[in-house]
């Protein structure tokens, strides 16, 4: 997983050495898919948290193409506030459910 800041989608320097994992990992399976799900907190419009679960989603997809994984392998799904990590009440900020999932899918 990703965590971000609230209001960003910028990747953080911490999250940087999990990007260069999953890019060795995938490098070992020939044909495998990455599937990034991009979720976010309460604190905002459920429109405005989905748009910023894809939009951080994307900003993952983006890094790991900087890593050599080709986009055509990338799938992103944005479920917004949906499936928390952490239940909170509406409006409130949680750095937990800020977050995009990493999959790596071997191919069948």
């Amino acid at each position: 997983m990703v965590f971000f800041d609230w209001g960003k989608r910028d990747i953080r320097s911490d999250d940087v050495a999990v990007l260069e994992k999953v890019a060795a990992e995938w490098r070992g399976m020939p044909g495998a898919r990455i599937l990034l799900t991009g979720h976010s907190d309460r604190s905002g419009p459920a429109w405005t948290n989905r748009r910023s679960a894809r939009l951080r989603a994307e900003a993952v997809r983006g890094e790991l193409v900087k890593r050599g994984i080709p986009a055509r392998a990338i799938s992103t799904v944005s479920y917004g506030e949906q499936r928390p990590v952490v239940e909170t009440e509406d409006g409130v900020r949680e750095v937990q459910n800020r977050r995009v999932e990493i999959s790596v899918v071997p191919s069948s």
